[in-house]
Protein backbone atom coordinates (compact mmCIF):
# COMPACT_ATOMS: atom_id res chain seq x y z
CA UNK A 1 0.00 0.00 0.00
CA UNK A 2 1.40 3.36 -1.29
CA UNK A 3 -0.08 5.37 1.71
CA UNK A 4 2.39 8.10 2.31
CA UNK A 5 1.45 8.50 5.48
CA UNK A 6 -0.22 6.34 8.27
CA UNK A 7 -2.30 7.24 10.96
CA UNK A 8 0.29 7.73 13.94
CA UNK A 9 0.73 11.53 12.95
CA UNK A 10 -3.50 12.08 13.76
CA UNK A 11 -4.17 10.26 16.84
CA UNK A 12 -2.21 12.06 18.91
CA UNK A 13 -5.48 13.61 20.50
CA UNK A 14 -6.96 10.36 21.45
CA UNK A 15 -4.07 9.35 24.18
CA UNK A 16 -4.79 13.35 25.44
CA UNK A 17 -8.20 12.76 25.81
CA UNK A 18 -7.99 9.52 27.51
CA UNK A 19 -5.74 10.37 29.76
CA UNK A 20 -7.22 13.64 30.95
CA UNK A 21 -10.26 10.94 31.80
CA UNK A 22 -8.88 8.98 33.59
CA UNK A 23 -7.61 11.35 36.06
CA UNK A 24 -4.02 10.16 35.36
CA UNK A 25 -2.30 13.86 35.95
CA UNK A 26 1.50 14.03 34.76
CA UNK A 27 1.58 9.92 34.87
CA UNK A 28 0.53 10.31 31.50
CA UNK A 29 3.55 11.69 29.88
CA UNK A 30 4.94 8.72 30.00
CA UNK A 31 -1.29 -20.35 16.74
CA UNK A 32 -3.89 -22.11 17.99
CA UNK A 33 -6.75 -23.96 16.87
CA UNK A 34 -9.98 -22.89 19.34
CA UNK A 35 -11.68 -24.92 21.54
CA UNK A 36 -15.67 -23.91 21.91
CA UNK A 37 -15.42 -20.36 21.21
CA UNK A 38 -17.80 -17.89 20.55
CA UNK A 39 -19.57 -18.71 17.51
CA UNK A 40 -20.87 -22.75 18.53
CA UNK A 41 -21.97 -21.61 22.14
CA UNK A 42 -26.09 -22.70 22.01
CA UNK A 43 -26.35 -20.77 18.77
CA UNK A 44 -27.78 -21.89 15.35
CA UNK A 45 -25.40 -23.17 12.85
CA UNK A 46 -23.66 -20.67 10.27
CA UNK A 47 -25.36 -20.12 7.30
CA UNK A 48 -23.36 -21.22 4.48
CA UNK A 49 -21.38 -18.86 2.03
CA UNK A 50 -24.16 -17.68 -0.65
CA UNK A 51 -24.55 -19.47 -3.32
CA UNK A 52 -26.59 -17.68 -5.44
CA UNK A 53 -25.22 -15.69 -8.71
CA UNK A 54 -23.88 -11.74 -8.07
CA UNK A 55 -26.22 -8.92 -8.46
CA UNK A 56 -23.02 -6.21 -9.73
CA UNK A 57 -23.91 -2.98 -8.29
CA UNK A 58 -23.60 0.51 -10.38
CA UNK A 59 -19.95 -0.14 -12.44
CA UNK A 60 -19.84 -3.49 -10.27
CA UNK A 61 -17.42 -2.50 -7.44
CA UNK A 62 -19.43 -4.34 -5.37
CA UNK A 63 -22.13 -6.60 -5.85
CA UNK A 64 -25.93 -8.51 -3.88
CA UNK A 65 -25.00 -11.95 -3.14
CA UNK A 66 -27.44 -13.09 -0.47
CA UNK A 67 -27.50 -12.73 3.32
CA UNK A 68 -24.28 -12.39 4.85
CA UNK A 69 -22.77 -15.71 6.02
CA UNK A 70 -21.62 -17.00 9.38
CA UNK A 71 -24.08 -14.60 11.44
CA UNK A 72 -24.78 -15.99 14.56
CA UNK A 73 -28.65 -15.72 15.54
CA UNK A 74 -29.11 -13.15 18.61
CA UNK A 75 -31.17 -14.81 21.11
CA UNK A 76 -33.03 -12.73 24.17
CA UNK A 77 -31.72 -13.51 27.62
CA UNK A 78 -34.05 -15.96 29.66
CA UNK A 79 -35.33 -14.92 33.40
CA UNK A 80 -31.71 -15.26 35.55
CA UNK A 81 -29.20 -16.15 32.87
CA UNK A 82 -25.98 -15.15 33.18
CA UNK A 83 -25.22 -12.82 30.19
CA UNK A 84 -22.41 -13.98 27.67
CA UNK A 85 -19.28 -12.11 27.63
CA UNK A 86 -19.10 -10.24 24.37
CA UNK A 87 -15.30 -9.12 23.42
CA UNK A 88 -15.34 -6.79 20.10
CA UNK A 89 -11.88 -6.44 18.04
CA UNK A 90 -12.22 -3.55 15.81
CA UNK A 91 -9.52 -2.30 13.43
CA UNK A 92 -8.95 1.47 12.42
CA UNK A 93 -7.95 2.51 8.40
CA UNK A 94 -8.29 -1.83 7.60
CA UNK A 95 -5.90 -1.64 4.75
CA UNK A 96 -3.85 -4.17 3.39
CA UNK A 97 -0.14 -2.93 3.11
CA UNK A 98 2.90 -4.47 2.85
CA UNK A 99 2.80 -5.24 6.27
CA UNK A 100 0.15 -8.33 5.91
CA UNK A 101 -1.41 -7.49 8.77
CA UNK A 102 -4.79 -7.57 7.43
CA UNK A 103 -4.34 -10.62 6.36
CA UNK A 104 -2.86 -12.00 9.59
CA UNK A 105 -5.41 -11.03 11.43
CA UNK A 106 -8.02 -12.23 9.13
CA UNK A 107 -6.36 -16.07 9.68
CA UNK A 108 -5.93 -15.31 13.61
CA UNK A 109 -9.85 -14.47 14.12
CA UNK A 110 -10.70 -17.70 11.77
CA UNK A 111 -8.70 -19.51 13.72
CA UNK A 112 -10.00 -18.84 16.86
CA UNK A 113 -13.56 -18.75 15.68
CA UNK A 114 -14.21 -15.20 16.23
CA UNK A 115 -15.58 -12.31 14.11
CA UNK A 116 -13.96 -8.31 14.11
CA UNK A 117 -15.10 -5.15 12.63
CA UNK A 118 -12.62 -3.60 10.04
CA UNK A 119 -13.37 0.08 9.64
CA UNK A 120 -12.08 0.83 6.41
CA UNK A 121 -10.54 4.24 4.98
CA UNK A 122 -12.19 4.84 2.17
CA UNK A 123 -8.95 6.68 0.93
CA UNK A 124 -7.67 3.46 0.90
CA UNK A 125 -9.57 2.63 -2.24
CA UNK A 126 -8.46 5.69 -4.06
CA UNK A 127 -5.56 5.55 -6.54
CA UNK A 128 -2.69 8.77 -5.63
CA UNK A 129 -3.35 9.39 -9.37
CA UNK A 130 -7.31 10.34 -8.45
CA UNK A 131 -6.42 12.06 -5.13
CA UNK A 132 -8.42 15.29 -6.64
CA UNK A 133 -11.54 13.07 -6.55
CA UNK A 134 -11.59 13.83 -2.85
CA UNK A 135 -12.79 16.79 -1.66
CA UNK A 136 -13.10 16.64 1.86
CA UNK A 137 -14.79 19.22 4.31
CA UNK A 138 -12.41 22.45 5.21
CA UNK A 139 -9.67 21.32 3.00
CA UNK A 140 -8.14 21.72 -0.06
CA UNK A 141 -9.18 18.72 -2.87
CA UNK A 142 -6.83 15.86 -3.14
CA UNK A 143 -5.88 16.28 0.62
CA UNK A 144 -5.29 13.94 2.82
CA UNK A 145 -3.88 12.96 6.52
CA UNK A 146 -3.10 9.62 6.00
CA UNK A 147 -2.70 9.49 1.85
CA UNK A 148 -3.71 7.43 -0.39
CA UNK A 149 -3.29 4.08 -2.44
CA UNK A 150 -1.61 2.74 -5.92
CA UNK A 151 -3.18 -0.12 -7.85
CA UNK A 152 -1.90 -2.87 -5.97
CA UNK A 153 -2.19 -1.53 -2.55
CA UNK A 154 -6.30 -1.49 -3.31
CA UNK A 155 -6.33 -4.55 -4.98
CA UNK A 156 -4.93 -6.27 -1.73
CA UNK A 157 -7.07 -4.19 0.65
CA UNK A 158 -10.17 -5.31 -1.82
CA UNK A 159 -9.42 -9.09 -1.75
CA UNK A 160 -8.96 -9.02 2.41
CA UNK A 161 -12.42 -6.91 2.38
CA UNK A 162 -14.20 -9.41 0.60
CA UNK A 163 -12.57 -12.37 2.39
CA UNK A 164 -13.20 -11.23 5.88
CA UNK A 165 -17.02 -9.92 4.83
CA UNK A 166 -17.55 -13.68 3.62
CA UNK A 167 -15.91 -14.97 7.21
CA UNK A 168 -18.55 -13.23 9.19
CA UNK A 169 -16.61 -9.78 9.74
CA UNK A 170 -18.13 -6.58 9.61
CA UNK A 171 -16.68 -3.86 7.18
CA UNK A 172 -17.76 0.14 8.55
CA UNK A 173 -15.82 3.14 8.00
CA UNK A 174 -12.75 5.51 9.38
CA UNK A 175 -13.80 7.73 6.39
CA UNK A 176 -11.20 9.20 4.50
CA UNK A 177 -9.10 11.88 5.39
CA UNK A 178 -8.29 11.21 8.78
CA UNK A 179 -7.84 14.61 9.98
CA UNK A 180 -7.90 15.41 13.81
CA UNK A 181 -7.12 19.22 15.67
CA UNK A 182 -7.80 22.75 15.10
CA UNK A 183 -7.85 24.36 11.15
CA UNK A 184 -10.25 21.72 9.67
CA UNK A 185 -10.18 18.76 12.22
CA UNK A 186 -12.95 16.27 12.15
CA UNK A 187 -14.01 17.99 15.60
CA UNK A 188 -14.81 21.14 13.84
CA UNK A 189 -16.94 19.46 11.33
CA UNK A 190 -21.32 20.69 10.95
CA UNK A 191 -23.30 17.48 10.63
CA UNK A 192 -23.14 18.76 6.99
CA UNK A 193 -20.02 18.12 6.72
CA UNK A 194 -20.16 14.73 7.96
CA UNK A 195 -22.92 14.18 5.96
CA UNK A 196 -20.33 15.00 2.55
CA UNK A 197 -17.58 12.89 4.49
CA UNK A 198 -19.53 9.66 4.53
CA UNK A 199 -21.12 10.00 1.10
CA UNK A 200 -17.51 10.59 -0.79
CA UNK A 201 -16.49 7.28 1.61
CA UNK A 202 -19.18 5.21 0.57
CA UNK A 203 -18.68 6.66 -3.10
CA UNK A 204 -14.83 5.33 -3.03
CA UNK A 205 -15.97 1.97 -1.98
CA UNK A 206 -18.40 1.37 -5.07
CA UNK A 207 -16.81 3.20 -7.45
CA UNK A 208 -12.71 1.62 -7.27
CA UNK A 209 -12.92 -0.39 -10.58
CA UNK A 210 -13.95 3.07 -11.89
CA UNK A 211 -10.84 4.36 -10.23
CA UNK A 212 -8.74 1.89 -10.91
CA UNK A 213 -9.36 0.54 -14.33
CA UNK A 214 -9.63 -2.60 -12.88
CA UNK A 215 -12.67 -3.57 -14.55
CA UNK A 216 -12.28 -7.67 -14.65
CA UNK A 217 -11.59 -7.42 -10.72
CA UNK A 218 -14.66 -9.51 -8.59
CA UNK A 219 -16.91 -6.93 -6.94
CA UNK A 220 -16.89 -6.69 -3.01
CA UNK A 221 -19.54 -9.16 -2.06
CA UNK A 222 -21.84 -6.46 -0.07
CA UNK A 223 -24.19 -3.89 -0.68
CA UNK A 224 -22.20 -1.16 1.32
CA UNK A 225 -25.41 1.15 1.67
CA UNK A 226 -26.45 -1.86 3.44
CA UNK A 227 -23.35 -3.05 4.73
CA UNK A 228 -22.49 0.19 6.31
CA UNK A 229 -23.99 1.11 9.85
CA UNK A 230 -21.23 2.02 12.09
CA UNK A 231 -18.22 3.99 12.10
CA UNK A 232 -15.20 5.70 14.50
CA UNK A 233 -13.97 8.95 14.24
CA UNK A 234 -10.65 10.20 13.59
CA UNK A 235 -9.33 10.86 16.82
CA UNK A 236 -12.56 10.03 18.40
CA UNK A 237 -13.41 13.69 17.63
CA UNK A 238 -16.01 15.62 16.64
CA UNK A 239 -18.97 12.50 18.27
CA UNK A 240 -21.94 14.92 18.31
CA UNK A 241 -22.30 16.29 15.05
CA UNK A 242 -21.31 12.97 13.37
CA UNK A 243 -23.69 11.16 15.18
CA UNK A 244 -26.50 13.70 14.43
CA UNK A 245 -25.31 13.07 10.53
CA UNK A 246 -25.21 9.46 11.00
CA UNK A 247 -28.56 9.10 12.68
CA UNK A 248 -30.61 10.50 10.01
CA UNK A 249 -28.65 8.14 7.45
CA UNK A 250 -29.54 4.76 8.90
CA UNK A 251 -26.53 4.07 11.18
CA UNK A 252 -27.26 1.82 14.47
CA UNK A 253 -23.86 2.31 16.32
CA UNK A 254 -20.99 5.20 16.88
CA UNK A 255 -17.50 3.90 18.81
CA UNK A 256 -16.28 7.41 18.85
CA UNK A 257 -16.32 8.00 22.45
CA UNK A 258 -14.78 6.93 25.78
CA UNK A 259 -16.26 5.32 28.54
CA UNK A 260 -15.98 3.25 31.61
CA UNK A 261 -16.48 -1.12 30.95
CA UNK A 262 -19.88 -0.42 31.48
CA UNK A 263 -23.01 -2.26 29.71
CA UNK A 264 -23.71 0.18 26.58
CA UNK A 265 -27.02 2.69 26.48
CA UNK A 266 -28.49 4.37 23.10
CA UNK A 267 -27.12 8.13 22.84
CA UNK A 268 -29.04 10.36 19.84
CA UNK A 269 -31.01 6.92 18.63
CA UNK A 270 -27.61 5.02 17.94
CA UNK A 271 -25.84 2.27 20.06
CA UNK A 272 -22.65 4.06 22.13
CA UNK A 273 -20.24 1.49 21.57
CA UNK A 274 -17.61 4.05 23.00
CA UNK A 275 -13.71 2.71 23.59
CA UNK A 276 -13.45 2.01 27.10
CA UNK A 277 -10.81 2.58 30.24
CA UNK A 278 -8.48 -0.59 31.71
CA UNK A 279 -5.92 -0.57 33.87
CA UNK A 280 -2.36 0.25 32.62
CA UNK A 281 0.09 -2.47 34.81
CA UNK A 282 2.36 -1.10 36.53
CA UNK A 283 0.60 2.33 36.59
CA UNK A 284 -1.76 3.88 38.64
CA UNK A 285 -3.97 5.16 36.15
CA UNK A 286 -6.86 3.94 33.06
CA UNK A 287 -6.19 4.37 29.92
CA UNK A 288 -7.77 3.25 26.48
CA UNK A 289 -8.30 -0.04 25.06
CA UNK A 290 -6.39 0.50 21.93
CA UNK A 291 -2.85 0.02 21.03
CA UNK A 292 -2.02 3.79 20.19
CA UNK A 293 -2.90 4.92 23.43
CA UNK A 294 -0.80 2.75 25.55
CA UNK A 295 1.95 3.65 22.63
CA UNK A 296 1.69 6.90 23.68
CA UNK A 297 1.74 6.40 27.18
CA UNK A 298 5.12 3.99 27.16
CA UNK A 299 6.94 6.03 24.42
CA UNK A 300 4.91 9.24 23.72
CA UNK A 301 3.80 8.03 20.31
CA UNK A 302 7.60 7.43 18.98
CA UNK A 303 9.74 4.00 18.74
CA UNK A 304 11.25 3.57 21.94
CA UNK A 305 14.58 1.55 23.49
CA UNK A 306 14.54 -1.97 22.20
CA UNK A 307 15.40 -3.44 25.58
CA UNK A 308 12.03 -1.88 26.66
CA UNK A 309 9.92 -3.37 23.62
CA UNK A 310 8.65 -6.92 24.83
CA UNK A 311 7.55 -5.27 28.18
CA UNK A 312 5.76 -2.75 26.70
CA UNK A 313 3.85 -5.38 24.23
CA UNK A 314 3.17 -7.73 27.58
CA UNK A 315 2.05 -4.91 29.28
CA UNK A 316 -0.78 -3.82 26.87
CA UNK A 317 -1.57 -7.74 26.85
CA UNK A 318 -1.85 -7.52 30.19
CA UNK A 319 -4.14 -4.22 30.42
CA UNK A 320 -6.18 -5.43 27.93
CA UNK A 321 -6.65 -9.00 30.06
CA UNK A 322 -7.18 -7.26 33.07
CA UNK A 323 -9.94 -5.41 31.37
CA UNK A 324 -11.30 -8.62 30.34
CA UNK A 325 -11.15 -10.40 33.77
CA UNK A 326 -12.71 -7.50 35.46
CA UNK A 327 -15.64 -7.72 33.17
CA UNK A 328 -15.67 -11.50 32.60
CA UNK A 329 -16.14 -11.86 36.86
CA UNK A 330 -17.85 -8.86 37.13
CA UNK A 331 -20.81 -6.88 35.59
CA UNK A 332 -20.22 -8.61 31.89
CA UNK A 333 -20.55 -5.53 30.18
CA UNK A 334 -18.72 -5.94 26.54
CA UNK A 335 -15.42 -5.67 26.15
CA UNK A 336 -14.24 -2.70 22.97
CA UNK A 337 -10.84 -3.25 21.66
CA UNK A 338 -9.57 -0.67 19.02
CA UNK A 339 -6.17 -1.16 16.88
CA UNK A 340 -4.50 -0.24 14.21
CA UNK A 341 -2.81 -2.41 11.39
CA UNK A 342 1.04 -0.95 12.38
CA UNK A 343 4.06 -2.32 13.71
CA UNK A 344 4.71 -0.12 16.47
CA UNK A 345 7.70 -0.43 19.02
CA UNK A 346 9.07 -3.72 17.01
CA UNK A 347 5.73 -5.09 16.23
CA UNK A 348 4.87 -5.36 20.01
CA UNK A 349 1.30 -4.56 20.38
CA UNK A 350 0.17 -6.81 17.44
CA UNK A 351 1.51 -9.97 19.27
CA UNK A 352 -0.17 -9.02 22.18
CA UNK A 353 -3.14 -8.51 20.59
CA UNK A 354 -3.27 -11.99 19.06
CA UNK A 355 -2.21 -13.31 22.16
CA UNK A 356 -5.18 -11.86 23.93
CA UNK A 357 -7.45 -13.24 20.64
CA UNK A 358 -5.86 -16.43 21.91
CA UNK A 359 -6.90 -16.32 25.33
CA UNK A 360 -10.32 -15.21 25.26
CA UNK A 361 -12.13 -16.20 22.77
CA UNK A 362 -11.64 -19.80 22.95
CA UNK A 363 -13.42 -19.48 26.18
CA UNK A 364 -16.99 -21.37 25.85
CA UNK A 365 -18.88 -18.25 27.41
CA UNK A 366 -16.95 -15.83 25.36
CA UNK A 367 -18.52 -14.42 22.10
CA UNK A 368 -15.69 -12.53 19.94
CA UNK A 369 -17.87 -10.24 17.33
CA UNK A 370 -18.32 -7.69 15.51
CA UNK A 371 -19.53 -4.40 16.72
CA UNK A 372 -22.69 -5.09 14.32
CA UNK A 373 -23.48 -8.20 15.67
CA UNK A 374 -23.19 -6.94 19.21
CA UNK A 375 -26.14 -4.32 18.07
CA UNK A 376 -28.04 -6.90 16.97
CA UNK A 377 -28.22 -8.88 20.19
CA UNK A 378 -28.64 -5.39 22.36
CA UNK A 379 -31.54 -5.34 19.86
CA UNK A 380 -32.93 -8.50 20.65
CA UNK A 381 -32.81 -7.90 24.88
CA UNK A 382 -35.37 -6.34 26.72
CA UNK A 383 -34.60 -2.84 27.35
CA UNK A 384 -35.87 -3.36 31.35
CA UNK A 385 -32.87 -6.17 31.46
CA UNK A 386 -30.54 -4.16 29.49
CA UNK A 387 -31.38 -1.23 32.34
CA UNK A 388 -30.91 -3.62 34.90
CA UNK A 389 -27.37 -4.19 33.48
CA UNK A 390 -26.88 -0.88 33.46
CA UNK A 391 -26.98 -0.50 37.38
CA UNK A 392 -23.80 -2.29 37.72
CA UNK A 393 -20.75 -1.05 38.26
CA UNK A 394 -17.25 -1.19 36.83
CA UNK A 395 -15.81 -5.25 37.80
CA UNK A 396 -19.49 -4.98 40.05
CA UNK A 397 -20.81 -8.74 40.04
CA UNK A 398 -24.15 -8.99 41.42
CA UNK A 399 -25.44 -9.69 44.52
CA UNK A 400 -26.83 -12.84 45.39
CA UNK A 401 -25.53 -13.89 41.83
CA UNK A 402 -27.36 -13.97 38.24
CA UNK A 403 -30.17 -15.96 38.87
CA UNK A 404 -31.25 -13.81 41.63
CA UNK A 405 -30.42 -10.58 39.66
CA UNK A 406 -31.78 -10.83 36.05
CA UNK A 407 -34.68 -12.89 38.00
CA UNK A 408 -37.55 -11.06 36.34
CA UNK A 409 -40.05 -12.47 33.15
CA UNK A 410 -38.96 -10.03 30.45
CA UNK A 411 -41.28 -8.57 28.06
CA UNK A 412 -41.64 -9.40 24.59
CA UNK A 413 -39.08 -8.93 21.81
CA UNK A 414 -40.69 -6.22 19.85
CA UNK A 415 -41.55 -6.89 16.42
CA UNK A 416 -38.64 -7.04 13.48
CA UNK A 417 -35.68 -6.93 16.07
CA UNK A 418 -33.03 -9.86 15.17
CA UNK A 419 -34.20 -12.92 17.48
CA UNK A 420 -37.79 -11.90 17.69
CA UNK A 421 -40.45 -14.64 16.89
CA UNK A 422 -41.90 -14.39 13.64
CA UNK A 423 -44.60 -12.31 13.64
CA UNK A 424 -48.21 -14.73 13.44
CA UNK A 425 -50.12 -14.73 10.05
Amino acid sequence: MAVTKRIAAGVMAVAACAASLAGCGAETTGSSGAKGGAHDAKKAAPAPAPKSAARLIGDGSTAYTGAQPYQPRPERLKPGQKPPQFVVFSWDGAGEDSQRLFSRFRKVAKANKATMTYFLSGVYLLPEDKRDLYRPPRHSPGRSDIGFNDEQGIADTVKQLRLAWLEGSEIGTHFNGHFCGSGGGVGEWSVEDWKNEIAQAKRFVKSWKTTTGMTKASPLPFDYEKELVGARTPCLEGQKNFMSAARELGFRYDTSGVNDQLWPAKKQGLWDLSMQLVPVPGRRFETLTMDYNFYMNQSQARTGAKGRHEYWGDQFRDGLLKGFERAHDGNRAPLLIGNHFESWNGGVYMRAVEEVIERVCTKADVRCVSFRQLADWLDAQDPQTLARLRTLGVGEAPKGGWATFLAGRPGPAPKGVPGAPAAKR
